[in-house]
């Protein structure tokens, strides 16, 4: 059984680590909830909450029980995305 998880990863314009992970997205043909920091301060909140950080990109990953994983850094970000296309949880393999 395929693990349902919801995507939101976190930005903020300008941020060239943000539009790389935002086109590998769109290559991979991920859907993600793009939520922008400078947009909205309620996503702002939210990062700086769990990370104790405002670097983005991060992206929060949410799991079928109601858990959170918060994965910063974009070569992950990349790295997970491509493994769960490829049907690959990097989450638990690693």
């Amino acid at each position: 059984m395929q693990e349902n998880k919801s995507l939101k990863l976190y930005v903020r314009d300008y941020c060239m680590y943000c539009s790389k992970v935002l086109r590998a997205a769109n290559q991979l043909g991920m859907e993600l909830e793009i939520r922008n920091i400078w947009e909205n301060p309620e996503h702002e909140r939210e990062l700086v909450e769990a990370t104790g950080r405002r670097v983005v990109p991060v992206l929060a990953i949410d799991d079928s029980e109601g858990g959170r994983t918060w994965l910063p850094e974009s070569r992950d970000i990349i790295r997970f995305m491509q493994g769960k296309s490829s049907g690959i949880d990097y989450l638990r393999d690693n």
